[in-house]
């Protein structure tokens, strides 16, 4: 996981950093159930190399959906792994599933 990458540990702790982001946040939702902790971690490495390649232009958290219950209501995530893309609090894009760097790319393509 690169150090680049906010682990919040409450939902208090989410939003702090979602104020405190002079940038766009790229929020991405795991899920810690069987089911979701494979898909998860494969996604820790691709989000990991995001947070490096986009260092300074973009704040990346990976948001616990068991953690960070209200964040996960707010932003409609359904199910894990899922990334939102937010400018100043407000979603602009959503991925859900397994995402590739492409996928990521296309996602913040023309938002940084």
């Amino acid at each position: 996981m690169a150090k680049r990458v906010h682990q919040p540990r409450e939902d208090a702790e989410f939003d702090f950093i979602l104020r405190m982001s002079g940038v766009p946040v790229l929020a991405y939702f795991i899920g810690t159930w069987p089911k979701a902790v494979e898909p998860c971690r494969a996604m820790d490495l691709v989000v990991g190399g995001i947070a490096d390649e986009y260092a300074g232009r973009l704040t990346v958290v990976r948001t616990d959906i068991t953690r960070c219950p209200a964040a996960t209501r707010r932003y409609g995530i359904t199910g894990a792994p899922s990334c939102v893309l937010l400018e100043h609090g407000e979603a602009v894009a959503h991925g859900a599933g397994p995402l590739t760097t492409a996928d990521i790319h296309e996602l913040l393509d023309g938002r940084l």
